[in-house]
C-alpha cells in the first residue's frame, strides 16, 4: 500500500497547467496515422489522452492501437478519427497495462468494437484497475464521469495476427517494459511500428515500480529487429528508429550502467540519485522524473 501511495503522490506531483492542445492526427503513410496527444500530465482538458495513439484506415473498417485514458478519452479520439475516415472502428488494440492504452475500452465496447489484448496486459490492468481509477479521479474530477473497467475481448500470449481489408498488423508482446504486458504492432507493408510504452521520444521516460528496466531493453532490441521506417512511439510525435533509440534505449542503457558501478563501488539508494543522468536532460520532464528513475532502477538492480 506504501508503494502505491508513493506511486500515487507522484503523479499527482507532476501534474502541470491545464491546456487545451487537441489531438493531433498526422498520416504517416497511406491511411495509417499517428493520433498524438500532449505530454504533460492528465488533466480534465486531455481527457486522460495524454499518449500517443495509433489508427490503421481498411476498406473493411478501421483498427485503433490504444483506447484512450477515459470514457470521454475515447470518445475524443473517435471525433480525431472522423476526422480522417468514415470507416467504424472494428479493433481496438490494448498495447499494454497503462490507463490510457486501456481504460476507453468499454466505449469502444458500446460501439461494437473487438478488443484485442495480450494476457499479461490484462492481468496487469487488472491488478492496477483500482489505483488507476483512483489516480484519474484525483486528475480528471468530473471528466472521469462514465469510465469503468473493461477488458479486451481477444487475448494473446506472445503473438497475434489480424488481417482486415487486405492489411495485415503483426502484434507481438516481446516482455515486460514500461508494464509487465507491452505489446507493439508492426505493419510489415508499410514499415510503420506502434511501439505503446516501448517508446518515448521527447520526453523522458518512467521506470515504476511495475516496470522492469532490464526487459526494457530485451523487448526495444525485439522491436528494432524490425528496422521500421516509422515509429509512431507511446508518448510524443511520430520519429525514426535512431531518434526513439536516442530517447529510449540509450536513456535506459545509459542509466543501468551507470547505476551497476554506482552498486558495485558500495553507493545505496539515496546515492542513486545522484548517478549522471545529465546527457538527457534534453528531454521534457528530466527533473521531475530523472531521480525517481534512478531510485527505482537501483532497487531493481539490487535484486537481479
Amino acid at each position: 500500500m506504501t508503494r502505491i501511495l508513493t506511486a500515487l503522490a507522484a503523479l499527482l506531483a507532476l501534474a502541470l497547467p491545464a491546456t487545451a492542445d487537441p489531438l493531433q492526427v498526422t498520416e504517416v503513410a497511406p491511411d495509417t496515422y499517428a493520433i498524438v496527444g500532449p505530454k504533460e500530465q492528465r488533466n480534465p482538458e486531455n481527457l486522460g489522452n495524454n499518449a500517443t495513439f495509433g489508427l490503421v484506415v481498411t476498406s473493411e473498417g478501421a483498427i485503433l492501437i490504444d483506447a484512450g485514458g477515459s470514457y470521454k478519452g475515447a470518445e475524443a479520439l473517435h471525433t480525431a478519427i472522423k476526422s480522417v475516415t468514415d470507416k467504424e472502428v472494428v479493433h481496438v488494440i490494448n498495447t499494454g497495462g497503462q490507463d490510457h492504452r486501456w481504460i476507453g475500452n468499454s466505449y469502444w465496447q458500446d460501439q461494437g468494437a473487438t478488443i484485442i489484448a495480450s494476457e499479461d496486459a490484462i492481468a496487469d490492468q487488472k491488478a492496477r484497475a483500482s489505483m488507476q481509477q483512483t489516480m484519474l479521479s484525483a486528475l480528471l474530477k468530473d471528466a472521469l464521469a462514465g469510465t469503468k473497467p473493461a477488458h479486451a475481448n481477444v487475448t494473446f500470449e506472445t503473438e497475434y495476427d489480424l488481417t482486415l481489408g487486405g492489411r495485415s498488423l503483426e502484434i507481438r508482446h516481446p516482455g515486460a517494459a514500461h508494464t509487465p504486458g507491452e505489446s507493439y504492432v508492426w505493419l510489415p507493408e508499410s514499415g510503420v511500428m506502434f511501439t505503446g510504452d516501448l517508446v518515448y521520444v521527447e520526453r523522458i521516460l518512467g521506470v515504476m515500480d511495475f516496470s522492469s528496466s532490464r526487459e526494457w531493453i530485451e523487448s526495444f532490441e525485439a522491436m528494432a529487429d524490425h528496422d521500421p521506417e516509422v515509429i509512431v512511439p507511446g508518448h510524443g510525435p511520430a520519429t525514426d528508429l535512431a531518434t526513439a533509440t536516442r530517447d529510449t534505449y540509450d536513456y535506459l542503457v545509459n542509466l543501468r550502467t551507470q547505476m551497476a558501478e554506482h552498486i558495485d563501488n558500495g553507493g545505496d539508494i539515496l546515492g542513486a540519485v545522484e548517478v549522471d543522468q545529465s546527457a538527457f536532460a534534453y528531454l521534457e520532464q528530466f527533473d521531475q522524473l530523472a531521480r525517481r528513475n534512478a531510485q527505482e532502477v537501483f532497487s531493481q538492480m539490487e535484486w537481479e
